[in-house]
């Protein structure tokens, strides 16, 4: 496998991995709170729904020539990137809460308990929570999948990290029964927003005809400048933050 592969499995694991997290937490609190049938029932047709949407979207993918599927892919992933790494540098400078699934938990925990008592055949409520939140989670997780796997001509590797992600937070979900909160997020987001910066900028640039030295070994050199440039402006905003706090 060469080193191209492995970071485009590790990013899209990753990155996977923390919307997988999210949805857990969403599935857990509206389950344990009310019902696990219509729970289960909006998980199931939020997972038809991603089916269909990723056999309707991995062909025409592949049919877009690779030249323009880059700078497509690679824009696209600058956008997303660059939001996950915004908030990420934020939270690593504490200037914005650091996320806390034990907290977002409680929050949907309450939520579902202030709704409408439990009917003893159908919980209209569970069905929808857990649609949308699997829905919107597993869109970005198809996004990432197929956008990732298309650039590179490696769909079934991309869509295989994907599902091993998916898969290792729901089976420790199943095992321990709560939020992961002691999964290391903030970090993973940071490190999720730096890769897709990267190969969003690599991308793009290949796209546009660049010619990076060294071919697909310049994202050696990509990554680690981007995570550099980012820990500097985490440094920078923490100096700022102190010095203001002194005046």
């Amino acid at each position: 496998m060469t080193g191209t592969a492995i970071g485009l499995a590790v990013s899209v694991f990753l990155a996977c991995a923390v919307e997988g997290v999210e949805a857990l937490t969403i599935v857990l609190a509206v389950g344990t709170t009310r019902s696990w049938r219509a729970t289960f029932t909006g998980l199931g047709a939020a997972l038809v729904a991603l089916a269909i949407i990723t056999a309707a979207l991995g062909p025409a993918l592949t049919a877009i020539p690779l030249g323009v599927l880059r700078v497509i892919v690679g824009g696209l992933l600058l956008i997303f990137g660059l939001q996950w790494l915004r908030k990420a540098i934020l939270r690593a400078s504490g200037l914005k809460a650091l996320h806390d699934e034990d907290a977002i938990f409680e929050r949907q925990v309450a939520e579902a308990e202030d709704q409408a008592p439990l009917d003893d055949q159908w919980d209209p409520y569970s069905f929808l929570i857990a649609f949308k939140g699997c829905f919107l989670e597993g869109l970005e997780v198809v996004f990432i999948a197929l956008t990732f796997g298309a650039n590179q001509h490696d769909v079934p590797l991309a869509a295989m990290a994907a599902l091993v992600a998916v898969a290792t937070v729901a089976i420790a979900g199943l095992l321990v029964s709560a939020p992961l909160s002691q999964v290391p997020e903030n970090t993973m987001k940071f490190v999720v927003g730096v890769m897709l910066t990267s190969f969003g900028i690599f991308w793009g640039g290949e796209g546009a005809h660049a010619n990076w030295p060294g071919g697909d070994a310049a994202l050696a050199v990509v990554v680690p400048l981007v995570a550099l440039f980012s820990l500097g402006l985490v440094s920078m905003i923490r100096r700022q933050n102190l010095a203001v706090g002194a005046a």
